[in-house]
C-alpha cells in the first residue's frame, strides 16, 4: 500500500530475480558495501514516526485521476481549477483515464481556456495585458534579435512564422469581435432612437 512506511513486498523473490537477473542483489551483502562501517542495518528503521501520513485538509473538492483510490497526502492548493477551464480539467479527470488521449487533449485546451479567460480577467484590472512589450517583439529590435536569425541554425527558426500568428490571433480575433459588437449596439440604438 503506498504511503505506509513498511517496505513493499517484492513481486519475485531475491532468489528468483538473482537466477533471472545477471549480477542482481550483488550489494545486499553488508561485506560488499563501502559505506557498511556507517550503515545502520536495521531492518525495522524505516525513519517514519507515523504508519500512515497525516492527511492535508481538503478546503475544495480536487481533480484526482480515476485510476487512484484517494487523493495524496499532500497536494498542491496554489491553483485550484476555476472557471470553465476549471470545469474543463474537472470533466478530463472525472470521465477519462490518465491512459486516454482525451484526458490530455482536454487539459490542454482547458489551459488554453485558462489563458484566455487570464487575458480578459486582465481588462478588469488597472493593468490589462500588453501584448506589445510582454511578448518581447520590441527587444527584437533594440537586442539584435533580427540579425541573429541570419547565417544560424537556430532550432527555432522552423516554426518562427507561426509566432506572430499565435500570439497576435486572439487578440486580432478579441479585437474584431468587440468592434462588431460595438457596432451592432450602435445601430440599434441609432434604429431605436429614430423611432
Amino acid at each position: 500500500m503506498p504511503y505506509t512506511p513498511d517496505k513493499p513486498p517484492l513481486v519475485e523473490s531475491s532468489e528468483e530475480l538473482r537466477a533471472r537477473i545477471p549480477g542482481w542483489g550483488a550489494d545486499l551483502d553488508p561485506r560488499d558495501r563501502p559505506s557498511v562501517p556507517r550503515m545502520r542495518l536495521d531492518p525495522n528503521l524505516s525513519g517514519a514516526h507515523w504508519d500512515f501520513p497525516e492527511r492535508q485538509p481538503e478546503a475544495r473538492p480536487r481533480e484526482r485521476s480515476i485510476e487512484h483510490e484517494r487523493l495524496t497526502p499532500v497536494f498542491g492548493t496554489t491553483c485550484p481549477p476555476k472557471g470553465l477551464s476549471g470545469v474543463m480539467r474537472r470533466y478530463a479527470y472525472e470521465r477519462f483515464s490518465e491512459a486516454r488521449a482525451a484526458h490530455w487533449m482536454i487539459l490542454l485546451a482547458a489551459d488554453r481556456v485558462d489563458a484566455l479567460e487570464s487575458h480578459l480577467r486582465s481588462f478588469t484590472t488597472l493593468h490589462p495585458d500588453n501584448p506589445i512589450t510582454e511578448t518581447g517583439v520590441l527587444s527584437e529590435l533594440s537586442h539584435h534579435g533580427i540579425a541573429s536569425r541570419f547565417g544560424s541554425k537556430r532550432a527555432d527558426l522552423a516554426h518562427q512564422p507561426l509566432d506572430p500568428v499565435i500570439v497576435a490571433a486572439p487578440w486580432v480575433l478579441g479585437g474584431g469581435v468587440a468592434y462588431l459588437a460595438l457596432r451592432g449596439m450602435a445601430r440599434a440604438l441609432a434604429r431605436s432612437g429614430g423611432r
